[in-house]
């Protein structure tokens, strides 16, 4: 948002300067007047590095956004009006990002402007989705009724995303125990043993030998080892961000043992509940198809969603191109289809978004159950055999001294 920097003065009738965050000149001047400051001049400052707002990633937590929307909606229930409502809700957010964002929507709304226009604004922060369905809200007048749905539709996906998140969490921390176990080892206990075996003549056996020179490649490349590492990580965020490689990244993932499925049944679950949501808001489809087509996070499903929207507008059945894909299993095209031909699709999606969430829920306490012990045992074998490898020479080493 742009930044004024002003000159006036105040009650007192003392000079007094500063800079200002507002939307336009007009506004910037306005809100100094209710602070009691008379404004001799004014002018925009422009952006520069210093002043920049940066910001990572998502800005606003999906728990911090739900609330926001129960409590939006339970004070229009109330009677409370839209801009006292987001006012509000401003000074009590302790998202720092949606604060900031619901006192400029708060500047937008007294200026004359809808809900819908000033959450644009900030994309970063109201997806497309709350956008478009706050829009149809305000146009039939049933704001809480939409905020309501909303909240339903972000929780469950955020429920949904949570499991996932617990399921790949367990094996990716024993992974990074292994590897820091085995690096202490190679690094920190194998090199006390190898002037032992070297002044016994010792025969080593292959594993020994093995263990050894790993050892010592950590020893004098670990700079290299860790530049791999970080290089790789980097790599691979750079081509999640690319439409195209990320696509093949998506594909890969879905075509995973085990894992692949459980993430295809999150994603379905994530497009049919937000196809359902927006549908039940009266989104148009078309416009519902390009919403869900950029916030499914899912490039192979979201290029089937695109050819899905492409079909409708040549007068053909939404479920064709599904029925064509791998990723949509007959369950799906089958309900989607029943619910184009008795006009209930909304429904039929939340049906379909209701096993595949239960699918996922029941997927993962079953996948963690199994996974604990096997990765218990990859921990343990990995371990044991760089330990084995150093104890078997030894007991070689103690019968040749007490011979």
């Amino acid at each position: 948002m742009p930044q004024f920097k002003y000159e006036g003065r105040n009650i007192k009738g003392r000079r007094q300067t500063g800079t200002v965050t507002s939307t336009s000149k007009r506004e910037a001047i306005l809100k100094l007047r209710q602070k009691g400051i008379k404004v001799l001049d004014i002018h925009e400052v422009p952006e520069t590095l210093l002043n920049k707002e940066i910001t990572f990633g998502n800005t606003v937590k999906l728990q911090d956004f739900v609330i926001y929307l129960r409590q939006f909606a339970t004070l229009l229930k109330a009677g409370v009006s839209v801009v006292d409502s987001t006012r509000i809700l401003a000074s009590q957010t302790e998202s720092k990002a949606l604060k900031k964002a619901l006192f400029d929507v708060e500047e937008e709304l007294r200026a004359g402007n809808p809900l819908s226009a000033a959450s644009a604004k900030h994309p970063r922060v109201f997806p497309p989705m709350f956008v478009n369905m706050m829009k149809a809200g305000e146009a039939a007048g049933n704001m809480d009724e939409t905020l309501e749905r909303l909240a339903d539709h972000f929780e469950k996906i955020h429920r949904t995303r949570q499991k996932i998140v617990s399921a790949l969490a367990y094996p990716i921390a024993v992974a990074i125990i292994t590897i820091a176990v085995v690096i202490f080892l190679l690094i920190g206990v194998v090199p006390t043993f190898v002037q032992m075996f070297a002044d016994f003549h010792a025969e080593l056996p292959a594993i020994t030998k093995f263990v050894l020179r790993a050892s010592e490649i950590m020893q004098r490349y670990w700079w290299l080892v860790v530049i791999m590492l970080v290089g790789t990580y980097a790599l691979f965020s750079i081509m999640k961000k690319q439409k195209q490689t990320k696509y093949y990244i998506d594909y890969m993932m879905l075509r995973i043992p085990i894992f692949g499925k459980l993430l295809q049944k999150a994603v379905l679950a994530r497009m049919t509940r937000t196809l359902s949501s927006l549908f039940s808001s009266s989104v148009p489809i078309l416009q519902a198809l390009s919403i869900v087509e950029n916030v499914v996070e899912n490039e192979v499903i979201a290029k089937v969603m695109k050819q899905a929207r492409d079909a409708l507008e040549h007068g053909q059945s939404l479920t064709e191109p599904m029925k064509r894909h791998w990723a949509f299993p007959p369950l799906v095209t089958q309900m989607i289809a029943i619910g184009e031909e008795t006009g209930s699709l909304d429904a039929m999606l939340a049906k379909v978004a209701d096993f595949y969430e239960a699918e996922v829920e029941t997927g993962t306490d079953r996948l963690k159950s199994l996974i604990e012990p096997f990765m218990i045992v990859l921990l343990a074998g990995v371990v044991g055999t760089i330990v084995t490898s150093i104890i078997v020479p030894m007991y070689d080493i103690f019968n040749h001294i007490q011979q």
